[in-house]
């Protein structure tokens, strides 16, 4: 739906941080069933997503309690895996950006777009803080 060199930044900003980026429903499943804790950061072009999700979620990764593994989707790039990586954050309705942690393959912490719009990046930072000293 967006065309690659726009995304790019946007994709390299969160592997920058060691964020994977997953393409498949294949590679979306086979994170999710890995033992620990994985951060799946639904990425989007939308400016609360820059403003917000990404610089949040990275700056989460500076506190001494982390994931295990940091991957992420692209809304509206990466339709099959984004539709996967949703099915499983389930009861909450699509949403991007969004940002859920998972342990042992389910779901213990999520944030949705309306928690994230109109938030400072520290905000989201503090909450992932929270989440990852609660399950990781």
């Amino acid at each position: 739906m967006y065309p690659p060199e726009l995304v790019k930044p946007m994709q390299e900003e969160l592997e920058n941080a060691g964020f994977i980026s997953l393409h498949t429903s294949e590679e979306v499943t086979n994170a999710l069933q890995k033992e620990g804790t994985t951060l799946v950061m639904v990425n989007s072009v939308c400016g609360c997503a820059a403003g917000s999700a990404r610089p949040g979620a990275i700056t989460s990764l500076q506190f001494d309690k982390k994931p295990n593994q940091l991957v992420t989707v692209f809304a509206g790039v990466d339709a099959e895996a984004t539709a996967t990586a949703r099915e499983n954050m389930i009861p909450f309705p699509p949403s991007s950006p969004a940002i859920a942690l998972f342990k042992d393959g389910e779901l213990v912490h999520m944030l949705e777009r309306h928690h994230i719009e109109g938030r400072p990046a520290e905000i989201i930072a503090a909450n992932l803080a929270a989440a990852y000293d609660e399950f990781c």
